[in-house]
């Protein structure tokens, strides 16, 4: 799977590169078809509280998948975005199955 990290309004530093693209990866363990992982982070209004944005698009067979968190740091954001695409990629094995 490849992982395509970008960074708005900042500029990303390298253990938080290296922790994206550690959560990212272990999604391929709910879903081993995942094509591309593309991660936007965004800093939104610096001096305000739940100001780090991640967006998550997966693309697999089908329709992609999407995942969009706010949080106070870059991090929870991530770890939420994370966690709600493991449901999604679930659902979708499940799907599948049928």
């Amino acid at each position: 799977m490849n992982i395509k990290i970008q960074d708005i309004n900042f500029s990303i530093k390298d253990d938080l590169k290296a922790f994206v693209e550690k959560k990212v990866g272990k999604l391929s363990r709910f879903y081993s078809d995942i094509i591309d992982a593309s991660v936007v982070l965004t800093l939104t209004k610096p001096e305000t509280k739940d100001n780090k944005k991640v967006r998550i698009t997966l693309a697999v067979p089908g329709p992609d998948l999407f995942s969009e968190k706010t949080a106070n740091t870059f991090e929870e954001a991530v770890d939420e975005a994370c966690e709600a695409l493991e449901s999604q990629l679930e659902r979708l094995k499940q799907k599948q199955k049928k």
